[in-house]
């Protein structure tokens, strides 16, 4: 691993650590704390499902799946090309998001959200630092196939 790749793991999965730990301390269970009136606040939840509670309570499916989906993505990002860039994070940056839950599920219980926004009039579900770096590796391995194609096109 390249000393870049060692920093973005190490810095997002504290960073995801850090908020986590700092929200569970600072906001009591279920409360709001407002940053931008009508658009962002901070909340203090703990889902026990994936996204939008779905399958909530199903913590050792969430579990099982999330330590299966650190080892394959380990396992590809051993296996892949120290040129492809893209992929590497890509990998990167969705081990860290299901390593990151992972650890929650493991040790409160279930995940610890805390990130609200209301867009537009909806109320986007409750996310942390973990969710957001998953979506980051998704938008990363995006990127990738649409190089990729192009590289096999010129």
């Amino acid at each position: 691993m390249k000393k870049m790749e060692w920093f973005t793991l190490l810095f997002v999965l504290g960073l995801d650590a850090a908020t986590k730990t700092l929200i569970s301390t600072l906001i009591p269970y279920g409360s709001d704390v407002v940053v931008i009136k009508d658009f962002f606040w901070l909340t203090y939840l703990k889902n026990t499902g994936a996204a939008w509670s779905f399958m909530e309570g199903q913590q050792w499916f969430f579990i099982l799946l999330a330590a299966i989906a650190c080892v394959v993505m380990g396992v590809f990002f051993i296996k892949s090309d120290k040129k492809s860039t893209w992929l590497r994070y890509a990998l990167i940056f969705m081990f860290v998001g299901a390593f990151g839950n992972l650890i929650d599920r493991l040790t409160v219980g279930g995940v610890r959200d805390f990130l609200a926004f209301n867009i537009f009039g909806y109320h986007f579900p409750v996310f942390n630092v973990a969710d957001m770096a998953l979506n980051v590796g998704v938008a990363c391995m995006i990127i990738e196939t649409i190089l990729d194609e192009r590289r096999k096109h010129a």
